[in-house]
């Protein structure tokens, strides 16, 4: 079961495991922090970050999050957004 749902205000977890040792990421790292609002759930799918080591991948959801563009990078003009793919365990509620 999907933890948010559409309209949902949502903030990409701050965290950086990559500090810690070799790990796959399918977070892009300048929205670690960021907040965004789900567009849509788009079901459940094998956790990547543990495929990638071949290790057990529980499957988990995944959501378009929607974020606003000039709140990432202030040269782009007020109103362009850009969608992501982004797991749920990298979101937490905004």
């Amino acid at each position: 079961m999907s933890r948010f749902a559409p309209g949902d205000a949502v903030r990409v977890r701050d965290s950086w495991p990559e500090a810690e040792g070799p790990v796959h990421i399918r977070t892009p790292h300048y929205l670690r922090g960021r907040e965004g609002v789900v567009l849509r759930p788009l079901g459940q799918f094998p956790n990547p970050e543990d495929l990638a080591f071949g290790r057990p991948a529980p499957s988990i959801p995944l959501y378009h999050v929607r974020f606003a563009q000039d709140s990432i990078w202030p040269e782009n003009q007020p109103g362009d957004e850009f969608l992501v793919e982004i797991y749920e365990h990298w979101l937490e509620a905004a």
